[in-house]
């Protein structure tokens, strides 16, 4: 007995010894808040000020030098976020995590993005290439200055890169990434079905648009007719049919922003809110942070993106920017005919050989790779189609003007009228750049060069080897799309149309939202005409279900026809008809609702799923098309029976099925009761490692909680994606602002700020925009100072 208690204590002792020695060693990665460092690569002393939040304020005399504070404020609070950027889009994950980013890297590199980085650097102006090397120093000494590197390091046992200057286009690079599709999917499954469909079925499935498009200019777009053509015509009788189960066709969720003139708030000036849908995790993409600009010395606030030196999004005192990512097409897919042997493709001048290149992949834990890059005139060799036909990706991404430091130049401006003309000048992932400033003009653009086509309207695969098709570079600002001080006093965007007609033909299509979301927040702002920023934070947390209304009575409808309901859906009926009308976590009968619509779209759809996996078995609908909501709907109003799947014999049939499939797994425990909306929409936001080390998950994630919100309303809200950042502000009036970010400033678990800020975002209680009082004081001074 008492050796049995002496073996207990010892073991509890060592556990506890060990845990304290990991402790230990956390602690030495924790980001240095106060006191005073040496700086050698700095003339003039630099001060890191941050608040109880973490929110860093940096002073420094030059550009230069407060582009080094915040490198350095970036590196020891978010390094191992910043090297999993620019590891990303230049394909070296595998040297980190070892084969199993093996997949990742090999269809990265295909871009060459770390060349393309290293070569754009070559091209920028001296001022651009002062800051990133000012950043990069302010970087290294950030890292270096902890007593250890970040614990993601010590759990990986790696050691962290020195960063480099073009690390910072590398990270603009990855952005493009998450942002854009660097594989040209949502083409050439356009091009697929163009191919294989007849052209009514094919016109009906990818139609663009309908009675939920709210665009800036023009209107809504007709809805395509119900096909003449049948399932009959395609598959054979007694065909096997293929079920996808539907996600919301919403999952690639962007952004929210819009503004309203002065002549709309009590004060006269301008307002722009900006909600930034992202991918949610540990830490958060942004980081917050705020400056004095030493050329105009106007405050300089709102949100960086660790890896680059610039304010992403925000407010210098004179002007304020968000931005919506723009869905536009910036990509072309080339057919390439080739030889027999595949060694050269066709082009005008003839038979060309491809160029090749080796690229080597490190992998850690393994012999590095090496990897065959193919290259034509117009781009990189990505794929092979289903056809067996190589194919060549023109994109804007690796052009010179794909990525560069361009919104830098926000910074200086004071007002919307200059901002506007920059949008061709601007090096990033093509985005709604919507604007406001404190004299109350608002305006709107497109942040990113725009390709000028010619002899091709980019749509669809096509061979360019006659020479009639090309891109003639980009196109000037006179010919760029801005609206500058709209006579509604209004602007609105969110992933959907915001044009029309020739305008929309020159942005093109690359699988834009649908416009519910958009049209609710268009409809939001008509609704009043002044508006404070409370309100603008109401319509942001707006989550009622107006898109799934219809949905719902449709569905009311459809249990109407039963002669008897059983129990499950005597009780669904019920949940259905007191839904609330929200996306809110109580409700059970939103979430019935929603997923009986998923449920419908899933049995419609088979047939062509079917009919396409014959041709393609890789065949995704998700990659064609984000408006299905519009033959959808056509189907399920107009009920054509040579469009019903066959398993059914009418679309009753079809609907019962379909709302029983979604009761039965949930009535298990014979209620609904416990079966709400918030029960399926517990967000999940945890550190990349958090999967791998099963161990740190609770400690580096935040709360599983219950939220409200969903994808086609303001609120967006999933489990994994939602507001990475959620602000509004008027230039000038910074103090009366709001600026939410889901997680806080820094990475590390044992940081006072690891979570700071995060309840507000949860909540939708308004955050302070500006720094508060300095909690905290590093100094950063010159050798010898």
């Amino acid at each position: 007995m008492k050796f049995a208690k002496y073996l207990l204590f010892a073991t509890l002792g060592l556990s506890l010894a060990i845990v304290a020695v990991i402790f230990g060693l956390l602690r030495q990665s924790l980001p240095l808040l106060d006191g005073a460092l040496v700086a050698e690569a700095l003339k003039n002393p630099v001060h890191l000020e941050r608040d109880g939040q973490g929110i860093v304020e940096i002073k420094g005399e030059s550009k230069a030098d407060i582009a080094y504070g915040l490198g350095f404020a970036h590196a020891q609070d978010r390094f191992f976020q910043m090297d999993l950027q620019r590891r990303s889009s230049a394909g070296e994950l595998s040297a980190l995590f070892g084969p199993a980013a093996l997949p990742h890297d090999e269809k990265v590199r295909l871009h060459q993005f770390r060349m393309r980085a290293v070569r754009n650097l070559q091209h920028y102006d001296a001022d651009a290439v002062e800051l990133l090397n000012a950043y990069a120093k302010g970087v290294n000494h950030g890292i270096t200055a902890l007593p250890r590197p970040p614990f993601e390091y010590t759990l990986l046992g790696v050691t962290p890169a020195p960063w480099q200057p073009e690390d910072s286009i590398l990270t603009v690079f990855s952005m493009i990434l998450v942002l854009q599709d660097g594989e040209g999917w949502f083409e050439r499954t356009r091009g697929l079905m163009a191919e294989s469909l007849p052209q009514d079925l094919y016109d009906f499935f990818v139609q663009q648009g309908g009675h939920w498009d709210a665009p800036l200019k023009g209107s809504a777009l007709q809805t395509a007719p119900i096909p003449q053509s049948s399932w009959e015509d395609l598959l054979p009788r007694e065909a096997a049919l293929v079920y996808e189960p539907m996600a919301t066709e919403d999952v690639i969720v962007g952004s929210n922003n819009w503004a309203v003139s002065g002549a709309l708030t009590p004060h006269g000036g301008a307002m722009v809110a900006d909600d930034m849908h992202l991918a949610i995790r540990v830490p958060n993409i942004w980081y917050r942070a705020q400056w004095q600009n030493p050329k105009t010395q106007r405050l300089i606030s709102g949100a960086t993106l660790p890896g680059t030196p610039i304010l992403v999004a925000g407010s210098n005192g004179k002007l304020a920017w968000g931005y919506t990512n723009t869905q536009g097409d910036w990509s072309d897919v080339v057919l390439l005919e080739t030889n027999e042997h595949d060694t050269h493709y066709k082009t005008a001048d003839g038979w060309q050989a491809f160029e090749t290149t080796k690229e080597v992949i490190e992998v850690k834990g393994a012999d590095p790779i090496e990897l065959t890059v193919k290259s034509t005139q117009w781009g990189p060799v990505i794929a092979t189609d289903a056809k067996s036909r190589q194919l060549a990706y023109r994109w804007t991404a690796h052009d010179v003007s794909g990525a560069n430091m361009g919104p830098w130049q926000l910074e200086d401006l004071d007002s919307v009228a200059s901002a506007i003309e920059l949008g061709p000048q601007f090096g990033m992932p093509h985005q709604n750049l919507v604007l406001a400033d404190d004299q109350g003009t608002i305006g709107w653009t497109v942040a990113g060069p725009f390709p000028n086509r010619v002899g091709t309207d980019g749509k669809l695969p096509e061979s360019w080897s006659d020479g009639k098709k090309y891109w003639d570079g980009i196109r000037s600002s006179e010919q760029h799309p801005k609206i500058l001080a709209p006579t509604q006093q209004r602007l609105w965007t969110a992933n959907a149309r915001t044009l029309s007609g020739d305008e929309f033909e020159l942005m093109g299509d690359s699988a834009y939202a649908l416009g519910a979301r958009q049209q609710q927040i268009r409809d939001g702002l008509f609704a009043q005409d002044s508006f404070t920023e409370a309100d603008f934070l109401a319509l942001q947390l707006d989550d009622r279900a107006l898109f799934l209304a219809p949905w719902r009575e449709a569905l009311l409808n459809h249990l109407q026809r039963y002669a008897q309901l059983s129990p499950a859906l005597e009780e669904a009926q019920s949940h259905i008809v007191q839904w609330g009308g929200r996306a809110s976590v109580d409700s059970v009968g939103y979430r019935l609702v929603r997923e009986w619509r998923l449920k419908v779209i899933e049995l419609m759809t088979a047939p062509l799923i079917t009919y396409m996996r014959g041709i393609d078995p890789e065949f995704d609908l998700a990659l064609a098309n984000r408006q299905i909501e519009y033959p959808a709907w056509s189907l399920l109003s107009e009920r054509p029976q040579h469009l019903l799947n066959p398993d059914f014999s009418n679309w009753n049939e079809l609907e019962k099925f379909a709302i029983e499939a979604v009761i039965a797994p949930l009535y298990e425990d014979g209620t609904l009761s416990n079966d709400t909306w918030g029960e399926a929409n517990r967000v999940q936001i945890k550190h990349p490692l958090a999967r791998f080390v099963a161990p740190i998950d609770w400690w580096m994630s935040m709360p599983n909680q219950a939220l409200n919100g969903d994808t086609h309303m303001p609120r967006v809200q999933t489990p994994t994606h939602g507001a990475s950042e959620r602000f509004a502000v008027s230039p000038g009036r910074e103090s009366q602002g709001y600026f939410h970010m889901a997680t806080g400033q820094s990475a590390h678990p044992l940081s006072e700020f690891f979570s700071a800020g995060h309840s507000d975002w949860v909540d939708g209680t308004p955050s302070p925009w500006l720094k508060a009082e300095t909690q905290h004081r590093l100094t950063l001074l010159p050798e010898g100072h």
